[in-house]
């Protein structure tokens, strides 16, 4: 297993740890519903130093990014993030991924984990554009401070007014006295904040002053088992679990970021579900009856038969039933059709309702 620069901190403050993606990771701290919470109604810290990042640069950067990507990164403007997706030949999805644009020339994706030398690979494969391509995943740390109270913790830090980068765009600068770091207003828990990218020698220093900063808010380092709990809540797609090489982003409910505007990898079969339909889309799913949808359940009908599998699924903190999210066949797909799943030979009844399950009003 991996470790991240914080491994032997993690350890130190009595994290459960457990192998995720290859890395030695901080599942829990103490327990996942006062981790979860914490994030909802103050602040939290998560290291995601696992994650992958590219730059990608040169006169073919945006070239390269538009053929092997589904959104359209043209649009972007200097210090813009946007959220894409590399599909493959047959309309599957090699991962999903955040692009950054620092100029028209130079930009960073930033990939899940388990993916990075998957998405290395594939970039590089169709990288016949001329651009640069530099892996710098091992030398990157990544804090993720999400929740109401993460711009006020952070802004004692910094003299970047942090109140004006809109969401999904970002700032380079001074932060605890660490320059270049990229403060980028993004993160995976609906919750608000922001995502600090940062060279690894510098990472401790800025983990201690962050929470040095956010005392009063109580600030509690969370584990991954909250950020996922978190993410469940905002209806956003787990690699690996909700999408993977075989779903196309048009079933999986991803067709805001496929841009048929310019061409890439597996357009024309992203084009044809736009256009035709789909078979089975991902949905959200509340449970009504007692249990809980684990990934791999089935999805049955009222004469049991299979209309489609669960992909993510759990008790959540934030509200008082089971949620999940599922592949669901036509048309028991629609908002507030009566589903069941199966749960150990039991038939639970639950209904497809509107995503995010979370409100934040």
């Amino acid at each position: 297993m991996k470790n991240t620069q914080l491994t032997s901190l993690h350890i130190s403050l009595g994290a459960k740890m457990a192998e995720f993606a290859g890395y030695n990771m901080p599942i829990s701290y103490s327990n996942i519903k006062e981790e979860h919470l914490q994030v909802r109604n103050s602040v939290g810290v998560f290291d995601v130093s696992h994650m992958g990042e590219f730059i990608v640069e040169g006169d073919g950067a945006l070239d390269l990014i538009q053929f092997v990507t589904s959104n359209d990164a043209s649009k972007l403007i200097d210090g813009q993030a946007q959220y894409s997706c590399f599909p493959n030949e047959e309309g599957g999805i090699v991962d999903d991924l955040i692009v950054y644009r620092f100029n028209e020339k130079k930009y960073l994706l930033v990939v899940n984990a388990s993916n990075i030398e998957k998405d290395w690979n594939w970039i590089s494969k169709h990288n016949t554009f001329g651009a640069k391509l530099t892996n710098i995943s091992d030398s990157i740390s990544l804090l993720a401070i999400q929740g109401p109270k993460a711009i006020e913790t952070l802004q004692k830090l910094t003299e970047i007014n942090l109140s004006e980068i809109p969401y999904y765009h970002f700032a380079e600068g001074s932060i605890a006295n660490i320059e270049n770091v990229i403060i980028s207003a993004t993160g995976y828990t609906g919750a608000g904040g922001f995502e600090l990218y940062v060279k690894n020698e510098f990472v401790e220093a800025l983990w201690n002053k962050v929470f040095e900063a956010g005392k009063e808010n109580n600030i509690l380092p969370i584990g991954l088992a909250a950020r996922d709990t978190l993410r469940l809540e905002m209806g956003y797609c787990l690699y690996g679990n909700d999408i993977n090489d075989t779903t196309n982003p048009i079933e999986a409910g991803l067709g805001w970021i496929t841009k048929f505007s310019k061409d890439f990898i597996g357009k024309s079969i992203a084009q044809n579900l736009k256009e035709n339909g789909v078979s089975k889309k991902l949905v959200g799913i509340q449970l009504i009856d007692r249990g809980i949808a684990r990934h791999g359940y089935e999805i049955i009908n009222e004469n049991d038969e299979i209309i489609g599998e669960i992909t993510s699924g759990s008790q959540t903190p934030s509200l008082n039933f089971s949620i999940a999210l599922g592949y669901v066949a036509n048309p028991y797909n629609k908002i507030d059709s009566e589903i069941f799943i199966k749960i150990r030979d039991q038939k639970i009844k639950a209904k497809v309702v509107k995503l995010p399950f979370f409100k934040n009003n």
